[in-house]
């Protein structure tokens, strides 16, 4: 989190965006919530959203817009960082359902324009780091996972939350084709308790507006202190589970990307070393800057305590 020297301001205060302001202004008095529906063109239509600032306080400044919505992995459009923003515009995001089922006492499938109505949404700014070695600082818009797992009441038996990505090839081109990167559809999974951390949340935009579609739209989960993998896109199904559930790095490689993928300098990925980190939009090539990487990516503070007694090296 902030150094113990940086002024805790409020993310609208730091936002470099002149897009932001804009829209942010125009939003004033008014207490409408839109959604961009997808548009045949290289970027779909943003909409501005009705936000409050975060409880958790930041004092980190934001990678700029462009970067942001430039530099993705989605392999769903193609494994190429500029992939997704050439071709995620190709996704219908509404209507949108969530299916939440399981081990919980009130199953439920809930349109994604009326669960946003209930829910009271928070600009979060969260440092996010890639396993590949690369960081950015994004500003979120979203609500904590924990309040809508409160309304389907899981089960004493429910120890695991699983994750699921739309399927839906003939819109998202990476996962069709004969030599597919990954077994479709993306899932993923997080135990019960890190899926309750308050820091834990599912965001539905960034800078303000409604989340573009390079980015995971209309609705992903933030791990801030995991890997950025982790971090599902697109999601259609949450489902509280007893076991383990699979997740789609781990099957694909599970010597290279464990379960609990928190960011641990000290734990390197057995083809580099995650003791540094290129923050995005601070220099390329061979002037890019490097910054130590911190553990659980600077959240310790808040997080650390979900894992006593466990060996972060075994439980990589």
């Amino acid at each position: 989190m902030p150094n113990s020297h940086s002024r805790l301001i409020a993310p609208s205060e730091i936002t470099p965006s002149k897009i932001y302001f804009d829209r942010r202004n125009m939003l004033l008095g008014t207490a409408a919530l839109g959604f961009g529906a997808a548009l045949p063109n290289r970027r779909a239509a943003a909409a501005p959203l009705t936000t409050v600032s975060s409880k958790i306080p930041t004092s980190i400044n934001p990678t700029s817009l462009q970067d942001i919505t430039s530099y993705n992995n989605f392999y769903e459009f193609g494994v190429g960082k500029e992939d997704p923003a050439a071709y995620a515009h190709t996704l219908t995001t509404k209507p949108w359902s969530i299916t939440v089922d399981g081990l919980v006492a009130k199953p439920q499938e809930l349109g994604l324009e009326d669960l946003l109505k209930t829910v009271t949404l928070e600009d979060r700014i969260y440092r996010m780091r890639c396993v590949e070695g690369w960081s950015m600082v994004i500003p979120w818009v979203g609500f904590p996972l924990a309040d809508l797992l409160k309304r389907v009441n899981p089960l004493g038996s429910a120890k695991y939350i699983a994750f699921e990505t739309l399927m839906r090839p003939e819109e998202m081109p990476g996962q069709g084709g004969y030599f597919p990167v990954l077994d479709w559809p993306y899932v993923e999974g997080l135990r019960l308790d890190e899926a309750m951390h308050p820091l834990t949340i599912l965001a539905v935009g960034l800078y303000g507006e409604t989340l573009p579609n390079q980015n995971g739209a209309p609705i992903r989960l933030v791990v801030p202190w995991k890997y950025g993998f982790k971090g599902i896109k697109s999601i259609v199904r949450m489902s509280l589970v007893e076991k383990q559930p699979p997740t789609s790095w781990n099957m694909q490689a599970p010597s290279e990307y464990g379960f609990y993928s928190n960011v641990n300098p000290e734990v390197d990925h057995p083809r580099w070393s995650q003791a540094m980190e290129r923050p995005i939009g601070e220099g390329g090539g061979l002037f890019a800057k490097r910054v130590p990487t911190l553990p659980f990516n600077g959240y310790a503070d808040q997080v650390a305590g979900l894992y006593a007694g466990m060996d972060l090296r075994a439980n990589f």
